[in-house]
């Protein structure tokens, strides 16, 4: 707790000594308490809008930084890409801008658009995987707006228990636990798949183990080197999803991924590959830590038990406008946006459903149990990013085919092949000689 309180108090006494850069963009600075304060606009999806825990760090920069941040949302998806896309090009961007980080960054050209924080001192508290996802060319770009996600394995502790299951470390000890649970009768596996993006989670949640075996996949994938139906490595995160077929509940076709959180926070099934923010969104439901904390979370084990590790879906990030003439303020809010003091105020309004990309941060000991889970890879350096913030190429159809190949419609040959093509079509459209 001392060390909390000094480096509030370290970052006020920093603070007073800035000259304050500029305000509006009407005259530049308001009037507040009797000082100058500063204003930011920062462009946001409505999603993150909503995220208590970004507010309450905006809240916390006006009251320890003087500074008042004008928040502007626009919508998610595709339109709300277009609407970057083109605020961007008309040179009406706001100062700081919250996008994707990964390979849909590259789209926007952010070395015309935002700020190279390459020399920046604070980056050095943000973890190094994470800068990988949002460089283009050697230059950084972003900061994290919030936590990241565990791709992985929630499993019911209480059903684990009760029928003397241990936590797998290869697929084969998976497929085990799996078939006792089928023949005691219980859900082996909960399927959400009227929300079919969730019927990705097995395939994508495999990079870790496809990254360990062939660590230049991603590279040679972009080069059209390698495919998915003529990698193995690659084919078998295909084969993982077509073994889940015998296990699923009966109506996972039907179940969306709402009703999914429901079924598993109530101890409905044994198992659910899904992303590490369903624990608020179970949470949210009866707001009851007991019942979300009888759920852990695992890696997707590979077939070497000495090679374990979590694939990890890594958040959104804030970009600094390098057009606006704000930079001062921009990069003062960034700096205190990533700091302790910030990210307990994160901390105290929403509990984190994942570890921060921040260096030496410690996640609050109330947070949910599942969270120390995902931690304890990171701790170890055990955890590769998803493909898609190191590869350029993602197949529109991924859900659509994932979710055939899961319900036995196709088979894991077949669909490797589908996604193949799948991707040629996003790759051309990029430009990338396939």
């Amino acid at each position: 707790m001392k060390k909390r309180v000094m480096a509030a108090f370290l970052s006020v006494l920093m603070i007073t000594g800035l000259i304050a850069g500029c305000g509006s963009k009407e005259n530049g600075k308001t009037e507040g308490k009797g000082e100058e304060s500063k204003e930011l606009s920062l462009l946001v999806d409505t999603t993150n809008a909503a995220n208590e825990g970004f507010m309450a760090i905006v809240d916390l920069a006006e009251k320890e930084l003087g500074m008042k941040i004008n928040v502007e949302t626009r919508p998610t998806s595709t339109e709300g890409d277009n609407v970057v896309k083109t605020r961007l090009a008309s040179g009406d961007m706001a100062d700081l801008c919250v996008y994707n980080s990964g390979a849909l960054l590259n789209s926007l050209n952010p070395s015309e658009y935002f700020i190279d924080l390459s020399e920046q001192g604070f980056m050095e508290r943000v973890d190094d995987s994470y800068k990988q996802a949002v460089s283009v060319d050697n230059a950084v770009y972003g900061i994290p707006f919030a936590t990241s996600r565990g791709e992985a394995v929630l499993y019911n502790k209480e059903m684990y228990e009760k029928y003397n299951l241990e936590i797998p470390k290869t697929w084969e000890e998976f497929l085990s636990n799996c078939e006792v649970l089928k023949e005691a009768g219980e859900t082996a596996v909960l399927g959400s798949f009227a929300d079919s993006w969730t019927a990705q989670i097995v395939f994508l949640g495999d990079a870790y183990n496809l990254m360990t075996a062939v660590s230049d996949f991603p590279e040679k994938f972009d080069a059209g080197e390698m495919k998915w139906a003529t990698t193995p490595e690659g084919l078998r995160s295909f084969e993982k999803l077509e073994d889940t077929t015998p296990y699923y509940n009966e109506d996972y076709l039907s179940m969306t991924y709402d009703e999914g959180c429901d079924v598993m926070v109530n101890g409905g099934a044994g198992h659910w590959f899904i992303m590490s923010n369903a624990l608020s969104a179970m949470y949210s439901l009866y707001e009851d830590m007991d019942m979300v904390n009888n759920l852990g979370m695992f890696a997707i084990p590979g077939d070497d038990a000495s090679v374990n590790g979590i694939t990890m879906w890594y958040p959104v990030a804030i970009y600094g406008n390098k057009n606006s003439e704000n930079q001062d303020a921009i990069l003062e809010f960034m700096e205190f946006y990533i700091s302790e003091a910030a990210l307990d105020a994160y901390c105290e309004a929403t509990l984190p459903d994942g570890p921060f990309c921040v260096k030496d941060y410690e996640i609050p000991v109330e947070s949910y149990a599942a969270v120390a889970d995902i931690q304890s890879y990171i701790d170890a350096g055990n955890y590769e990013p998803a493909l898609e913030y190191i590869s350029q190429v993602k197949g529109a159809d991924c859900p659509a085919i994932c979710q055939e190949l899961a319900s036995g419609q196709t088979t894991a040959a077949e669909a490797a092949q589908k996604y193949d093509e799948d991707c040629a079509k996003a790759a051309t459209q990029l430009g990338l000689e396939w």
